[in-house]
């Protein structure tokens, strides 16, 4: 080879490499863009401390809380307390019961991640914290509790086949992620509207039953680590909510365990 055509080679060699450069590029998404992505979120979430915007820091590593009520609850504290240590995401609203999980996370990830969303979030989740069971177990009549009068949100079995779903489903989409599974708190001793006592222990057994498939994922046993303290920790009779007193321990109890797996 002359030294014309060694130039020449380099130069298609070189063009190729700047292709295939270029076609990495779109292939793997578009730069994040931190406008679009918070007016994507804004859009999306609703209103409160646990649905603010977060800044993805590339830095640190990336943790999603799905949940209830009560993860909304606690998800202030966890950032607190994983502050500068990881990027602390929530689901944009109440993940209510079992059979919603997966169409929420598909509307989640379509709404905010690339490439769905142009210049949107383009990250892994390192670490995923959820629960379900809590409004899978509550008796709704016209869309109102009514645990008299009312029909179960999911029966054991069919929360046990969606608590299958969505362990698989989680797998799948995010096979690098650390999964932890929390039990469902308890429901008081003397029942709460649209909720009978006892129903969150027959809830945690099955999916505990169910997790057993699944030995990677981690449980957080959240309704053992709260049951105790429920005198001091129910926001008031016949509710199953947590005062701050409460929401602050539950949120130390989840850092915790996710600085572990981080």
């Amino acid at each position: 080879m002359n030294r014309r055509q060694f130039v020449k080679y380099l130069g298609a060699t070189t063009l190729y490499a700047t292709a295939t450069s270029c076609a990495s590029i779109n292939v793997f998404g578009d730069a994040y863009n931190e406008e679009v992505s918070r007016a994507a979120w804004k859009k999306l979430a609703n209103s409160g401390e646990a649905f603010k915007y977060v800044s993805p820091n590339k830095k640190l590593p990336n943790v999603f809380i799905y949940g209830d009520s009560i993860s909304i609850g606690y998800t202030p504290k966890v950032r607190k307390e994983l502050e500068g240590q990881a990027n602390v995401f929530r689901f944009h609203k109440n993940g209510q019961s079992s059979d919603k999980f997966i169409p929420f996370m598909e509307t989640f990830k379509t709404t905010m991640f690339q490439p769905y969303l142009k210049e949107g979030w383009n990250f892994d989740w390192d670490v995923i914290h959820f629960n379900v069971g809590l409004h899978d177990l509550k008796y709704l009549k016209d869309g109102k509790l009514d645990k008299i009068n009312g029909k179960q949100v999911n029966s054991i079995d069919a929360y046990k086949a969606n608590l299958h779903k969505i362990c698989q489903y989680l797998m799948k989409e995010y096979p690098k992620a650390k999964l932890i599974f929390a039990t469902t708190t308890a429901v008081p001793s003397e029942g709460a509207d649209g909720r009978f006592a006892g129903d969150s222990e027959k809830y945690n057994v099955a999916a505990l039953s169910v997790l057993e498939n699944y030995p990677s994922i981690q449980i957080n046993d959240l309704y053992a680590f709260t049951k105790p303290h429920e005198s001091e920790w129910f926001i008031k009779p016949h509710n199953v909510h947590y005062n701050q007193l409460g929401k602050s321990a539950q949120g130390q109890e989840v850092a915790k365990l996710i600085a572990e797996n981080l």
